[in-house]
């Protein structure tokens, strides 16, 4: 047996034994794990496909909800020299896992390794930086209107302007949860819903569906939102 076959073979181990501990978290609480299952190699590179467009040219990337680093990995892998990468996630079952990841990721000669992990919630990341890339990881149907409106603005407010951001939606999952919930759950379904597709009618650049069924949407921040461009007409802040 030769080495790259024990990389090789070690790199799947380590793949399969992901997805086991995603499933048997999740099924623990269905509530803190953001996504249904860990995200597979075609939705994985159809969510980093702004960083390949972006790319060689240095990128600041953010990724929230990183859970089992099924996406991280694929971030790591294509960041041009010279990026940074910022991971979130907030449920702290799977920071140390991500942790593991960057550390066996090797730090360019001379300078800091370039990806940095947050256990917190995007909305409360501590930070003034702008990002060109950000990639979501979290499924937002499970979380309450305004919790969602609040992540999407913080999203919008953390982009630069031209920045990505990029997220999938598990139709057959939203379907299926709308079909057995009781009336107060399909409400809150509802609004989600209408404010994602409120968000997609404004800024959605592109959509991508994928297998299994999910559609992963691309959001382009304006160089300019239309308050600022008033604002700017008026006078104020130039």
């Amino acid at each position: 047996m030769n080495g790259w076959t024990t990389s090789h073979d070690r790199v799947l181990a380590q793949r399969h034994a992901e997805g086991w501990m995603f499933l048997i978290e999740t099924a623990r609480d269905l509530r803190p794990a953001g996504a249904s299952a860990p995200s597979g190699n075609a939705l994985a590179r159809a969510l980093t496909e702004p960083v390949r467009v972006q790319a060689p040219r240095p990128l600041a990337v953010l990724e929230d909800g990183a859970s089992t680093a099924g996406v991280t990995r694929s971030l790591i892998s294509q960041l041009p020299r010279g990026s940074r990468l910022d991971v979130v996630e907030a449920d702290p079952r799977f920071p140390a896992q991500l942790c593991h990841l960057v550390a066996a990721h090797p730090a360019p000669a001379g300078g800091p390794r370039p990806v940095t992990v947050h256990q917190t919630c995007v909305e409360d990341l501590d930070t003034d930086d702008r990002y060109d890339v950000i990639v979501s990881g979290l499924s937002l149907t499970k979380f309450t209107p305004v919790r969602v409106e609040r992540i999407m603005a913080r999203y919008m407010e953390l982009l630069r302007p031209g920045g990505t951001l990029t997220y999938s939606t598990h139709v057959g999952m939203r379907r299926l949860r709308v079909l057995t919930a009781s009336r107060s759950e399909a409400r809150r379904c509802a609004a989600v819903s209408e404010i994602m597709s409120a968000y997609q009618r404004s800024y959605a650049t592109g959509r991508t569906t994928n297998l299994p069924p999910a559609n992963v949407w691309r959001l382009q921040r304006p160089c300019v939102f239309p308050d600022e461009q008033w604002q700017t007409q008026d006078g104020v802040g130039q």
